[in-house]
C-alpha cells in the first residue's frame, strides 16, 4: 500500500493528526501495533488535562463531541511548608475553561472510534509513503535527563467531592497535582523512587494519610483511593524533529515531566502545525516543507520544554531562602492580573499565545 503520509503510532497525537489530514483530503495511513499489543501498554488509569487549545484542535479533528470531560474553572498553586499561593481562573485567560480532564484510555478509545468512522486506513505492517511521521513514542535518538523521580498515579475520592478546581502543590520531593475528574480527583504525585514505591505499596489508609499530610485539607478529606501505579520521570528531547522524508511529533519529539500537564498538549500542537504545513503541499516529504514545520515548532517546543524543566526542579528542597523566594514569586503572580493572564495563556496556547 502507498500513501502520501504514513503516521507511525496510534496514540492520541497520531490519531489526531490522521483525522486532521483526512479532513484535508490527504491520503494518510495510520500504522499501529496489533490491537492486543497496543492495549497491553495502556495504563489502567492515567488522568490527562487537555488545554483549551487542545479542545480546539480536537474540535477541528471532529473528535471533541464524543468526549466526556470535567472542565477546570480554576487552578490553585501552592507550596508545602511555605507561604504564598496563586489562583488562576478561566476568566483570567478569557476562555470558558482552563482545561478539561479525562482518562487516557477514554480519550484514546474515542479517537480510535473516530478514526474508524472517518475511514482512515489502519495498517499493522510498514507502509511506503512520501512522508513518515513518527508519533509512536520516545525516540532512541533523543537525549535524556533523568529527574530521579517517579510519578505515583491514582484516583481518589474526597468529602466533599471534587468540583472544577485543579490543585498543584509543590512539595520538597516534587510536585503533587489533583485533577478533578467526574467528582473525584486524579492524583499525579512526583517523588523519589523509593518514596514512590513506598506510596504504591502502602495500604489505602496509609496512602490517604500520607496524601493528606503532603497536600493538606483544601480539597477536602481524602476518604478512598483506587489502584496506584508509578512511572519513571525524565526529559527526552530530539535535537531535530525532522529527517529525510520524516517528521517527529508528540513523545517521539519530546517527553516532558508531568508538572503543569504540558506533554500531550504540546504533542497535539505538533500535530496541528504539521497538518497546517502539509495542507496543499504537492510533496509532503519535501525538504522545504519539513524545514517550514521545524521552524514553526521551534519556539513553542523550546519554551514549553524549558518552563516544564524549570518547574520540575524549582520547588525541590527545603532551603528557607529558596522557600521565601518561591513564596514571593507565587504571591506576585497572584496579585498581578496581567502576569496571571500571561502565564495562563502560555500554558493554554503555547508560545504563540498573545498576552
Amino acid at each position: 500500500m502507498r500513501a502520501d503520509v504514513a503516521i507511525h503510532g496510534a496514540g492520541p497525537v497520531g490519531c489526531a493528526l490522521a483525522l486532521l489530514l483526512r479532513r484535508q483530503g490527504r491520503a494518510a495511513v495510520l500504522v499501529q501495533q496489533r490491537e492486543a499489543a497496543a492495549r497491553s501498554f495502556r495504563p489502567a488509569f492515567r488522568p490527562l488535562a487537555l488545554s483549551h487549545a487542545s479542545r480546539l484542535i480536537l474540535e477541528r479533528a471532529g473528535a471533541w463531541r464524543a468526549l466526556a470531560v470535567t472542565p477546570i474553572a480554576a487552578i490553585h498553586v501552592s507550596q508545602q511548608r511555605g507561604f504564598g499561593r496563586a489562583c488562576m481562573s478561566a476568566a483570567d485567560a478569557g476562555v470558558p475553561a482552563l482545561g478539561y480532564v479525562l482518562d487516557y484510555g477514554t480519550l484514546l478509545d474515542a479517537l480510535l472510534a473516530r478514526v474508524r468512522e472517518a475511514r482512515v486506513p489502519v495498517q499493522s505492517e510498514p507502509v511506503e509513503a512520501l512522508l513518515a511521521v513518527h508519533a509512536e513514542g520516545t525516540s532512541e535518538e533523543a537525549s535524556r535527563k533523568d529527574y530521579r523521580q517517579q510519578a505515583v498515579v491514582a484516583e481518589v475520592q474526597t468529602r466533599p467531592g471534587a468540583t472544577t478546581t485543579a490543585w498543584e502543590r509543590f512539595t520538597p520531593e516534587g510536585p503533587l497535582a489533583l485533577l478533578p475528574i467526574a467528582g473525584k480527583y486524579g492524583v499525579v504525585w512526583s517523588a523519589r523512587p523509593e518514596r514512590a514505591r513506598e506510596l504504591c505499596d502502602a495500604d489505602e489508609s496509609r496512602f490517604l494519610a500520607a496524601l493528606a499530610q503532603a497536600f493538606g485539607r483544601r480539597a477536602g478529606a481524602f476518604v478512598a483511593a483506587g489502584a496506584r501505579a508509578r512511572l519513571p520521570l525524565s526529559l527526552r528531547l530530539r535535537s531535530e524533529r525532522t529527517g529525510e522524508r520524516a517528521a517527529y511529533v508528540g513523545n517521539a519529539a519530546q517527553t516532558l515531566h508531568p508538572v503543569a500537564g504540558q506533554g500531550l498538549n504540546l504533542g497535539l500542537r505538533d500535530a496541528w502545525d504539521l497538518a497546517q504545513v502539509l495542507q496543499g503541499a504537492p510533496d509532503p516529504g519535501d525538504a522545504r516543507v519539513l524545514q517550514a514545520f521545524a521552524a514553526l515548532r521551534r519556539f513553542d517546543a523550546t519554551a514549553t520544554v524549558r518552563i516544564t524543566d524549570f518547574l520540575a526542579g524549582a520547588f525541590l528542597g527545603e532551603s528557607p531562602l529558596r522557600g521565601l523566594t518561591r513564596g514571593m514569586g507565587l504571591t506576585a503572580l497572584d496579585i498581578c492580573l496581567p502576569a496571571r493572564r500571561f502565564f495562563a495563556r502560555r500554558m493554554i496556547y503555547g508560545a504563540s499565545a498573545l498576552p
